[in-house]
C-alpha cells in the first residue's frame, strides 16, 4: 500500500553497513518518510499505464516496489496453513538519471528486501532484511526481453509466461528468511488488474505531488513449495496479491502511521482498505480502498464508506501494542466483518518495526487475507532506556 518509510532508512543504514539496534531504536515511521526529494519525478496527476514497460522499474521516482501477499495450504494431504510476505524495495541515489557511471560496483539505486513466513499451523512466524547496492549483479530491476527480473542476491520475482488479463503479469517469486524458511511459488493472475486510487494515481498527503502510482493484482492462484525452519518442503497451493506502487513522497503533517488490509474473500470479492492514522487518533480523510467483484470490476470506497474498529490488542515484548483483531464494516455493500491474526505476533523485528501478517475473516463474509500496521512500535522505541 505506502511502503516507502523503510526505503528511506536504506542509504545511512547501508553505510553503516547494515540495520543496526540504535537505528531501530531511534527511528519513528514518521521520521524514517522525511528526506530530501529534489529533481525526483512526482506523482502529480494521472497517467497512462502501459504493460510490461510499467511492470519495471521507473529511473527518476525515488522509491518504488514489487509487494506480494498470500495464504497457502499443504497439498500432502495435511491441510497446514502458510503465510508469507515478500517485498523489494528500490531507492534511488540521485535524480539525475543520466549520469554516467563507469564502474561496474558503482550504484544508481540501492534495494532492501523484506520476507515474512508464517506457519499458521505451528504458530511460528520468521522474517528477514535484506540489503545491497544496486551493481555487480548483486541486486537490481529489469524489464526486457526475457520479462521481467526484479531480485536482490537469492530473493527473486521473475516474470513467468505471457500476460494475461489485460497486461497482468504472471510471476515466480523465491524467498527465503534469516532462519531458513522460505518459499519457491508460481503466481498466475485469475483477474485483470487493477489502477488503485484515481486511474492509478493515489493521493496520500496534502498537495501535488504526495501521491504514488499505484496498480494491483489482487487475485492471483498460486501453486508451489515452502519450506520450513526445520528443513522441511512442503507442497502448496493458494491465493497472492500483488501490489506495485512508485512515487517520491512522504507522510503529511500530522499522519503518524497506517492500517491497511488486502482481504480474499470465499464469495470471490477482494477487498482493499487503508487508513492513515492521524497524530490525534482519527483517520485521515485521504484515506481510501476498494471493493473489486468476482469479475474483477473495481469500485473506489472513500475514507466515509467504511470504518474500522480495533476490538483486541496484542503486546509485542520488543514494545508496543498491536490492534490484531478488527470489525470492518462497508455498510453500503453488507460487509460487517471481522478480520483477526491468524498469528499474534507477525511483527517484523527490522530497520522500522511493523506487523504485517495473515488473518482470518468472518461474519457476513468470510476468507483470509493480510493486514500491515504501521507506527505502533514508535512510543516503545522512545523510551527511556530504549
Amino acid at each position: 500500500m505506502i511502503r516507502p518509510l523503510a526505503l528511506l532508512l536504506l542509504l545511512p543504514l547501508a553505510a553503516c553497513g547494515g540495520a543496526s539496534g540504535d537505528v531501530t531504536a531511534s527511528l519513528a515511521v514518521a521520521e524514517a518518510m522525511s528526506g530530501d526529494t529534489t529533481g525526483y519525478a512526482r506523482a502529480d496527476e494521472p497517467r497512462a499505464f502501459t504493460f510490461p514497460a510499467d511492470h519495471g522499474p521507473h529511473a527518476g521516482f525515488k522509491t518504488e516496489w514489487w509487494y506480494v501477499t498470500g495464504n497457502l495450504r499443504a497439498t500432502d494431504g495435511t491441510d497446514r496453513r502458510f503465510g508469507l510476505q515478500f517485498t523489494i524495495f528500490r531507492s534511488a541515489l540521485s535524480a539525475d538519471t543520466s549520469r554516467q557511471r563507469p564502474s561496474d560496483w558503482a550504484a544508481d539505486d540501492l534495494y532492501m528486501a523484506h520476507v515474512g513466513f508464517s506457519d499458521v499451523s505451528a504458530g511460528t512466524f520468521s522474517s528477514g532484511e535484506t540489503f545491497s547496492r544496486g551493481a555487480a549483479g548483486l541486486a537490481g530491476a529489469a524489464s526486457g526481453a526475457d520479462g521481467l527480473r526484479v531480485w536482490l542476491k537469492n530473493i527473486e520475482l521473475r516474470q513467468a509466461g505471457a500476460l494475461v488479463e489485460g497486461g497482468a503479469l504472471p510471476m515466480r517469486i523465491v524467498a527465503q528468511t534469516d532462519d531458513g524458511a522460505g518459499y519457491d511459488l508460481t503466481a498466475v493472475p485469475a483477474k485483470p488488474l487493477v489502477l488503485q486510487g484515481e486511474k492509478g494515481l493515489s493521493q496520500k498527503g496534502p498537495g501535488a505531488g504526495n501521491a504514488s502510482y499505484y496498480y494491483a493484482q489482487t487475485r492471483m492462484t498460486t501453486s508451489g513449495t515452502v519450506t520450513l525452519v526445520s528443513g522441511e518442503t512442503v507442497p502448496v497451493e493458494g491465493l497472492t496479491w500483488l501490489d506495485r506502487e512508485w512515487s517520491t513522497s512522504a507522510l503529511g503533517e500530522g499522519q503518524v502511521g497506517w492500517d491497511w488490509f488486502a482481504l480474499h474473500l470465499d464469495d470471490g470479492r477482494d477487498l482493499m482498505i487503508y487508513q492513515l492514522r492521524q497524530s490525534d487518533g482519527g483517520k485521515d480523510p485521504l484515506s481510501k480502498g476498494s471493493l473489486i467483484s468476482a469479475s474483477g470490476e473495481k469500485q473506489h470506497l472513500p475514507s466515509t464508506a467504511y470504518t474500522l474498529e480495533p476490538l483486541a490488542t496484542w503486546e509485542s515484548p520488543r514494545g508496543g501494542s498491536y490492534p490484531t483483531r478488527w470489525r470492518v464494516r462497508v455498510p453500503a455493500e453488507g460487509i460487517d466483518i471481522t478480520v483477526e491474526a491468524a498469528i499474534q505476533d507477525q511483527e517484523l523485528p527490522v530497520s522500522v518495526r511493523y506487523w504485517e501478517g495473515a488473518v482470518d475473516v468472518s461474519g457476513s463474509a468470510s476468507g483470509v487475507g493480510y493486514l500491515e500496521m504501521t507506527g505502533y512500535a514508535d512510543a516503545a522505541s522512545k523510551a527511556p532506556g530504549a
